[in-house]
């Protein structure tokens, strides 16, 4: 089994409910979805990167974990592309004692059942219909996935959060749509965390339209936070 990687780093983690811990960074290559904010770019093309067996992968893994090492975090590109060689490499990390987490847009459930006996913590990520992630005949395909990926995770006993990444353009109505049809699936107390993440640079909401959105999920989940991508305050990786 081969696995196209983009880059394996340790930094620390500057998204979701566990920022700030430290962390090995697992970037697959390719992508072909199209969110606007997408700020790992250079990943997107199916063939960036470099080509690896998995006893190469595994060991560029090693090579890669620090002392304390908190976690080690499978992201994109999108890892969901190359499911096989997700649950290899995670397999592998569990053996030596570190969890593994699983940052997806979780857009086919089948793919993600692949990799989920393997992953230790699932971020459950819920693209907004103003994300460009796909055009509108296909985002309602897209988000009943992710909501089949959400109740596989919870069920499975995986920690487990939901993230929205929301701009200017996501309005109040579709979030508290996305909190509702989230928690028709699990009951709050199955989550860790409901967070929504601002948009960094162009397309950013402002504080009234944050506000709003965190009032739109307040209703279904109280646990709700706005939290931004931390690592880009203090010039992580």
């Amino acid at each position: 089994m081969k696995v196209r990687l983009f880059e394996v780093f340790a930094s620390l983690e500057g998204e979701g409910t566990l920022y700030g811990t430290k962390t090995v960074f697992v970037r697959l290559a390719g992508c072909p979805f199209g969110c606007f904010y997408c700020d790992t770019a250079e990943a997107l093309p199916a063939d960036s990167g470099t080509e690896h067996t998995m006893a190469e992968a595994c060991g560029i893994i090693e090579s890669k974990i620090l002392p304390n090492t908190y976690k080690v975090n499978f992201t994109g590109g999108e890892p969901l592309l190359q499911p096989e060689a997700v649950a290899g490499m995670a397999s592998h990390v569990q053996s030596m004692g570190i969890p593994t987490y699983l940052e997806s847009s979780c857009f086919d459930a089948r793919r993600f059942s692949r990799i989920l006996p393997h992953i230790d913590i699932a971020k459950v990520e819920f693209k907004t219909r103003d994300s460009r992630f796909v055009d509108d005949a296909h985002y309602d395909a897209v988000l009943e996935n992710a909501l089949k990926c959400l109740g596989m995770a919870v069920d499975s006993g995986r920690e487990t959060y939901i993230k929205v990444v929301a701009s200017s353009g996501t309005t109040p109505e579709h979030m508290a749509e996305l909190a509702g049809r989230s928690f028709g699936v699990v009951a709050p107390d199955d989550i860790s965390g409901f967070v929504i993440q601002p948009v960094y640079g162009e397309g950013s909401p402002d504080l009234g339209r944050l506000l709003e959105l965190y009032d739109a999920v307040w209703p279904h989940y109280r646990n709700v936070r706005v939290v931004p991508q931390m690592h880009k305050l203090i010039g992580a990786p």
